[in-house]
């Protein structure tokens, strides 16, 4: 394996807010480089063993904080103003900057999880990209989920959400172990994102009046588990369905097959399914 150095940072986004975020550098020649994107409320340092993973393995990476997230979190939650479609459209395109300015003349790759690969196509600087490598993303549509957690869904995005904003002017996600704490409009907009089909589509021309989903044309690998309840295949290919032109590959992981308990909607990225990062690793020396 290579050796590596890791570097904590500041970004400034073109909105002049600022986020926080890491550098992965292998110290040998780099084979390309690898913008994280993070579920909802999920901060980064959860993904720092498979960023180094991926560093120890010749790629540059780049893990970050959404505002309002981690590190990134300033002035008290209650008042901001944040919404998910930020996160699409200002974080991540000053996060790729980033990286392609750490990383330059090479390849780059968005690693997604979840929201980190839904919000793709908010990014105005999305088409530099090689591919994407996604896990756990979908479209999290509460209506394809399977019962009983069908149900559990609905009494998160339909009760508790708009339930914990009222009274304390934010979403408690963390009380049911869904990530950080998120900002109200955060809260609100995978609220109504999650009760339709296709996540960001219902948004489109509403709060949504540009985007790239049209035309990216990137190859693209999804990876989900047959112990997800919310990345079913159902909601894979309702997400998939957003993008008009892209090239993708499907595989559905079982965890036997991996001798694991359980990979679920989060536990791609812990050190115990080490096994399962040979998939990304895979993916990226395609190109």
């Amino acid at each position: 394996m290579n050796q590596i150095t890791t570097s904590d940072i500041r970004i400034r986004c073109e909105d002049q807010v600022v986020i926080a975020a890491t550098l992965f550098t292998p110290k040998s020649e780099v084979k390309g480089a690898v913008l994280l994107g993070p579920a909802t409320g999920i901060k980064r340092q959860f993904y720092a063993n498979f960023a180094t993973h991926l560093a120890e393995n010749g790629y540059g990476v780049l893990t970050f904080d959404n505002r309002g997230i981690g590190d990134s979190a300033s002035g008290p939650i209650k008042q901001s103003n944040i919404t998910l479609q930020c996160w699409g459209e200002k974080d991540m395109p000053a996060a790729f900057g980033h990286l392609k300015a750490a990383f330059p003349n090479c390849k780059y790759h968005l690693v997604g999880h979840s929201a980190g690969g839904q919000l793709v196509g908010l990014m105005h600087n999305a088409t530099e990209l090689t591919s994407m490598f996604n896990f756990a993303c979908s479209s999290g549509c509460l209506s394809n989920m399977k019962m009983p957690y069908r149900m559990h869904g609905y009494f998160f995005m339909n009760i508790f959400i708009p339930l914990t904003n009222a009274l304390f002017g934010h979403t408690k996600s963390q009380w049911v172990g869904m990530g950080e704490p998120l900002p109200k409009q955060v809260g609100k907009q995978w609220n109504e994102w999650c009760n339709g089909q296709g996540y960001v589509k219902t948004a489109f021309g509403k709060t949504i009046h540009s985007h790239l989903y049209d035309e990216l044309s990137f190859p693209s690998m999804w990876i989900n588990a047959v112990d997800d309840p919310i990345a079913i295949d159902e909601n894979v290919a309702d997400m998939i369905s957003v993008f008009k032109q892209i090239k993708s590959e499907t595989i559905t992981l079982k965890p036997q097959d991996h001798n694991l308990t359980e990979i679920g909607h989060m536990k791609f990225f812990s050190r115990r399914s080490k096994v399962l990062w040979q998939y990304a690793i895979d993916w990226l020396e395609k190109f």
